[in-house]
């Protein structure tokens, strides 16, 4: 078990800013920081060893903290809607369960857990329910019938303090013989209604320990708030776009606007707009979605759902725990806050590293004036395998590496605590895939140390710590250079690289967005050198959110390797409206930034490169210089070669240039290693 652990602001922090880390204990009061220059974070023994330098700053030293928690679970707030109760209300929505049998999940609610008043509407083990309580006594109205996995319904709640009644209806909005989900109930209520709380939410309720639970797992569309008794007749007046007067109207809230934001517009007459949590999927297909449009912007009356989860995160939320001031003149590069609590004999568990990257200057002048190599830090692609479910996908994964997984600290804990969230190749415990991922939260495989299942005998060779070895190499060769992070690339584009005479990826650059792309094209077409260090690159399209910091969207459509596939109709990305999936897709294979493009992987062993004609060309001698062999790198970490994992070849149909030099081939690779 770890017993810290902890996560920064930022991926990336210029000289003279600072950068706040979170940190959490679950043992003690207080943890030592130092602050250090990363030089290789490969902790396998028969690697080049962990390598760090201290690096004086005035967060070094010991400092208080204590256990934070996660509260996941993706909600809708409206803070300013007014008290229902007493009263007389109706509540109609569309619903699209993905999960009903996962015990009670709240749809609408105007709860006080601690004074035990007010309602909730819930699906409680598939079947509609209504709770509704009074100084911590608590009424029940329950439909029979049980709601289906993955079908749309019509609900409607009404409750009447005056009549002192409440019914509940579900309409399927497809109906199959011999299926009873389909179904109403009313119930006479034996207390008067007491004032329930202000606000109100969609798809969780507050809990009286604090945070919110009780999530809905699903989609839900068209929610909608009206004083008075009305039946199910009147939401469908509503959605057809007719309806009771509008003062009639407490809230409507239509999901189908604002997709691009965190905000909920009502359009009804009192304007209680409201603001999601946790960040659930937008730009999803409604009840009426119909296959005739698959962009959400070109009708978005058809993409009127939320697909809110119980596991969605954004930001972990943890209080700051010690602020980094980064001296006006350290040097950019990779850097970590090594951070420890506890006695050294369980070191493993006690201790951490939290990564990130000193950037260049910000002043342009400063930038130019520096190095003229730098590295680009795959940082969208660390947050795409960010707490990467080996642990939870374990047989799947055994049957691709041809060999039993190794788990260690990290993994082990992130089986205990789901709330940590998934990467983009994990599913939500309701089977959609999880499409946004963020860094705002303890990503416990992005870190020196971590133990990854593909390098096999203890070692990390996969994203991160890979990548530690080019720094330990850049160092070895007294190479000065810059760290640009791919979050930076995005927000400051051609401007922050310009200057850059040669610009080294790490060994997975596998996500870009389209700033991205167009930045380093455009700094290629001028004649930058690019070293692509990697295998699987510019392979998928990422979005940036609009207003949040540092979270991405995938929308894995139609082709490529899946781990799970977006639902058809819903390709587009919700940050930006963009056609999600690979690059190639859309007309930009990865050939035409590197050369080369994705064509092979296999995670079993490692094998050779053959050297190929190409070597003898003039223009490679500095390549090939004291370097006779004709069979290159039959050694390594990984089963004994360079080439694995993941490979690529050359295709000029693809954007291969006419000019390429296929200096060496890989050759004698196991039936493990498939086509892609």
């Amino acid at each position: 078990m770890l017993k810290i652990l902890g996560y920064p602001d930022r991926y990336s922090v210029a000289p003279g800013e600072t950068i706040t880390f979170m940190v959490s204990l679950e043992e003690g009061d207080a943890f030592d920081a130092q602050l250090v220059r990363v030089i290789c974070g490969d902790c396998n023994p028969d690697g080049p060893g962990l390598k760090f330098r201290p690096v004086e700053a005035a967060a070094n030293g010991r400092h208080s903290a204590a256990r934070q928690t996660i509260d996941a679970g993706s909600y809708m707030n409206v803070a300013a809607a007014p008290p229902l109760l007493p009263g007389v209300f109706t509540f109609f929505a569309m619903i699209w369960p993905t999960l009903p049998e996962r015990g009670e999940q709240t749809i609408a609610a105007q709860w006080d857990p601690v004074a035990g008043q007010g309602f909730r509407i819930a699906l409680i083990d598939g079947r509609l329910a209504l709770t509704i309580a009074a100084a911590g006594q608590t009424e029940r109205c329950i439909v029979s019938a049980t709601a289906l996995k993955r079908q749309w319904y019509a609900i409607g709640c009404c409750v009447d303090s005056v009549a002192k009644r409440a019914t509940l209806s579900q309409e399927p909005l497809r109906r199959y013989p011999f299926v009873n989900d389909a179904g109403s109930a009313s119930a006479a209520l034996k207390r008067p209604a007491a004032a329930s709380p202000s606000g109100f939410m969609l798809a969780g309720s507050p809990l009286a320990a604090g945070g919110v639970g009780l999530h809905f797992d699903g989609k839900i569309d068209s929610p909608c708030l009206l004083s008075g008794a009305h039946d199910l007749k009147v939401f469908e007046t509503l959605r057809t776009g007719a309806g009771p007067t509008r003062e009639a109207i407490i809230g409507h809230w239509d999901f189908s606007r604002s997709v691009e934001t965190t905000r909920v517009e009502d359009i009804g007459p009192r304007g209680l707009h409201g603001a999601l949590v946790n960040l659930p999927s937008r730009a999803m297909k409604g009840w009426n979605w119909t296959g005739e449009i698959h962009d959400w912007r070109q009708k978005p009356e058809h993409y009127g759902a939320i697909h809110f989860h119980h596991d969605d995160l954004y930001d972990a939320g943890w209080k700051p725990s010690v602020a980094c001031a980064i001296p006006h003149n350290l040097a950019s590069g990779p850097y970590a806050l090594h951070i420890r609590s506890g006695p050294s004999d369980e070191e493993a568990t006690r201790e951490d590293y939290i990564p990130f990257f000193v950037r260049p200057p910000r002043d342009s002048a400063k930038r130019s004036a520096g190095p003229k190599v730098a590295f680009l830090a795959p940082t969208c692609a660390y947050m795409a395998y960010a707490n990467h479910a080996e642990h939870i996908t374990a047989r799947e994964a055994e049957r691709t590496i041809g060999r039993l997984l190794q788990f260690g600290h990290a993994d082990l804990y992130m089986y205990d605590h789901p709330e940590l969230g998934g990467s983009l190749y994990d599913s939500h415990a309701d089977g959609s895939g999880v499409a946004i991922s963020s860094r705002l939260r303890p990503v416990l495989n992005f870190s020196s140390r971590y133990h990854s299942w593909l390098g096999g005998h203890g070692s990390a060779l996969w994203q991160y710590n890979a990548d530690t070895h080019l720094f330990d190499w850049l160092d070895h060769q007294g190479i000065d250079y810059d760290v640009v992070t791919d979050e930076d690339l995005h927000a400051d584009g051609y401007e922050l690289i310009k200057d850059y005479r040669v610009i080294l990826t790490g060994t997975h650059p596998e996500y870009h967005s389209t700033a991205m792309w167009d930045a380093m094209n455009q700094w290629l077409g001028n004649g930058g050198r690019l070293m692509y260090l990697g295998a699987n690159g510019w392979y998928w399209r990422v979005a940036f959110h609009q207003e949040l910091p540092g979270v991405i969207e995938v929308r894995r459509a139609e082709d490529g390797i899946r781990t799970w596939a977006t639902e058809p109709g819903e390709y587009h990305h919700g940050f930006t409206g963009e056609f999600g999936g690979l690059w190639r897709r859309i007309g930009r294979p990865p050939n035409l930034i590197c050369g080369l493009g994705f064509i092979a992987q296999g995670f079993d062993v490692s094998s050779y490169y053959r050297r190929g004609p190409d070597a003898d060309d003039p223009r490679a001698a500095f390549i090939f210089e004291d370097v006779p062999d004709e069979i290159i790198g039959d050694f390594g970490l990984i089963g004994g070669g360079a080439a694995g994992l993941e490979l690529d070849c050359i295709t000029r149909d693809l954007g291969s240039p006419a000019n390429i030099l296929r200096l060496a081939s890989s050759e004698n690779h196991s039936a493990l290693v498939m086509l892609v």
